[in-house]
Order: C-alpha cells, then structure tokens, then sequence
C-alpha cells in the first residue's frame, strides 16, 4: 500500500502543476517535522525536549536579527512548514482553490514566484512589526507557514479575475472580489487582537506583495521571470544539464525544428476572441467544464 501512495505522489509532482508540488511539498515536509515530534516524545517519556524546538526554530524566521542573519535560508523554509494540522490544511486549501485561478488565467510559472515572493516580504514584515510591538519587546519569537505566500496568492487572483464566481457552503455564488476583500478585512481587524498579531502583520506583508506582483505586470514588469530564471538554474544543475529550460529564442528554435507538425496560428484578435470565450465559460460553469484542448489553449495563451 506505502509503494502504492508513493508512486501516486511521485507521478502527482511529476505531471501535476505547480500548485499540486507546492502542495505535495507543504504536506511532506508537515509529515517529516510530526515524525521527528513523535520520535523525541516516545523517546523522552512523554515530553517534549528541547532539541525539537531548536529544530523547528532552525527553520523558521524570527524577530531576532542575529537568527536571520546567521540563518538566511529561514526566508524560504519557513514558509513550507508548518507544526499544526489545521495551519497546514485552511492554507493548502486556499492554496488549490486560488493559486489554481493564478494558474488558468496568467500560466502555471507564474504561481511559484508569488507564492516565494509573498512569503519572503511575509517573513521581513513579520520581524518589522515584532521591533514595534510593545509586548515582543525583550521577546524572541517564530514564524512559520505558508500563509503569508498563500495571501499573496489570493489577491492576485482577486486582481486579475475579480468578477471570477466562487460558489461557497450556506452562502452560494460568490464574485471572487468579495471573498478576498473579506479575507484581508480579517487580517486588519486582526491586528488589534494579541493573538498571532506577528503572524497577521505577514499576512499583509503578502497581501502587498500580491498587489504589488500585478502592479507591476500591468505595467509591463514581470517580476516572475527572474525567479523563474534562478529556479530553472538550479533544476538544471542538480539534473546536469547545460542548455536552461528559459524560454529563449534558441528554445523556441529547437522545438520548431524537431516537431513533426506545426499547431495551428491565430492572429493576436482571434486568440483574444477565444481567451473571452474560454474565460466566460470558466465564469458560468467552472473551470473543470472546459475541455483539455481549451485548457491547453488557455494556459498557451496566459504564457505568450
């Protein structure tokens, strides 16, 4: 049965997207960090010892400067794991429900780089606001999980399909504009309480990142491409290949030469016509009434 699972999760992060590996990711990493807590408290008569804490804090970021200097991978870790099974599901559910809607409409590279984004100005606004609040003074506290790049995430998705129809339990169709309004009301009104302020301080530090991202990729800065260009890298790298899987013109030229058929070509108004088309039919019926020739269309078109 193990094999079994583990052969569906290795073809899932292999043929999935991204917001199925990130995640696969968050769960595993979830799974890995409960192990370890169960192993240190079966094996020190029920309690909870020290080194697991330092374990965790060596992957979180902090309020405290030194922590983060010494630790700068806490910018990344940090927003991949989580200790609570309700933290890991409420953000890996917004996750699959918006981060697929980032997805459809602006193409499947573009959701990693605001979800690392959101999370990182997430980690620097959570150790900002910990230097001003008064009951953190002298305190050393920790952050961790993916809420802050699941934020960000969101109000993208808010941004560019506002008008987008979400049908929720006991409240019905929803415009997608509202739900996200409301979830970053929440995180205001959270902020005079003095419970996890920290946390919801990089809640927004998302949500700004979200709206700074599609900003800026309205005015013709994509802020994903040099995320994606240092990932690509990296892949490549550990897999020890030369020529980078960026989308540059020798690339283009390779798989033109070596396909057997060219797809056929529209004109800059016929795609737009059927883009309106497609979108409109995601709107009315959801995005799982559309065919694989139309998701592959759209998602051909949002990476244009």
């Amino acid at each position: 049965m193990l094999e079994s699972i583990l052969a569906d999760i290795r073809r899932e992060f292999s043929f999935g997207n991204v917001v199925t590996r990130l995640v696969i990711i968050n769960v595993a990493v979830f799974i890995a960090i409960n192990l370890i807590r169960l192993i240190f408290y079966l094996g020190n008569a029920g309690e909870i010892p020290p080194l697991y804490h330092d374990i965790v804090h060596f992957f979180s970021v902090s309020s405290d400067i030194k922590h983060n200097l010494t630790h700068p991978w806490v910018f990344v870790t940090s927003i991949f794991l989580h200790e609570s099974f309700w933290h890991l599901l409420w953000n890996m559910l917004f996750l699959y429900w918006f981060g697929r809607i980032v997805g459809d409409l602006l193409g499947d590279r573009k959701v990693f780089p605001i979800y690392l984004l959101g999370g990182m100005v997430g980690c620097i606004v959570f150790w900002m606001s910990a230097q001003l609040l008064p009951y953190m003074q002298g305190y050393t506290g920790y952050a961790l999980g993916a809420s802050a790049g699941v934020m960000a995430i969101v109000v993208t998705s808010g941004m560019i399909a506002p008008d987008y129809i979400m049908r929720l339990i006991l409240l019905g169709d929803i415009r997608l504009k509202y739900i996200v309004f409301a979830l970053v009301l929440l995180d205001l009104f959270a902020l005079a309480g003095n419970s996890n302020t920290g946390g919801h301080f990089a809640h927004l530090g998302g949500v700004a990142m979200g709206w700074l991202f599609v900003s800026q990729l309205r005015a013709g800065n994509d802020w994903s491409e040099g995320v994606n260009n240092l990932m690509d890298k990296v892949v490549n790298f550990f897999k020890g290949e030369r020529i980078p899987v960026s989308r540059s013109k020798e690339a283009k030229i390779v798989k033109k030469t070596f396909s057997k058929s060219e797809p056929k070509q529209y004109s800059e108004d016929e795609i737009q016509e059927r883009i309106d088309i497609i979108l409109e039919k995601i709107k009315k019926t959801g995005y799982d009434s559309l065919s694989s020739e139309e998701k592959e269309f759209l998602n051909n078109a949002s990476s244009r």
